[in-house]
């Protein structure tokens, strides 16, 4: 089953934090294998700086969406405002074989 983590930065530190902790939450990311369907930063509406982020996983059940999501050092660095973890269906634009 896939998942959705929907995050927004803390507004006026996230992204201070988010840029010092990047490059251990992509070394997590890319640690995380097949489990890792897709990744990226939401961005601010001139498309300049980041503002959040979206993920996209693989898991058995919500709870252990909520657990793998809690692993991310941008959560535990508390870039994020909040988190809102969501099952989702890759309806369309599904890569084959995925």
């Amino acid at each position: 089953m896939l998942f959705a983590f929907i995050c927004d930065d803390k507004p006026g530190v996230g992204l201070e934090l988010r840029l010092a902790n990047r490059p251990d939450h992509v070394a997590w990311l890319t640690g995380l294998g097949t489990t890792l369907k897709f990744a990226g930063p939401f961005m601010d509406d001139s498309g300049e700086e980041m503002r959040g982020s979206l993920v996209v996983v693989e898991a058995d059940s919500i709870d252990a969406a909520r657990a793998l999501s809690a692993q991310d050092p941008f959560y535990k660095a508390g870039v994020f405002e909040n988190v809102d973890v969501r099952a989702w269906n890759w309806t369309i634009g599904k890569p084959e074989g995925v």
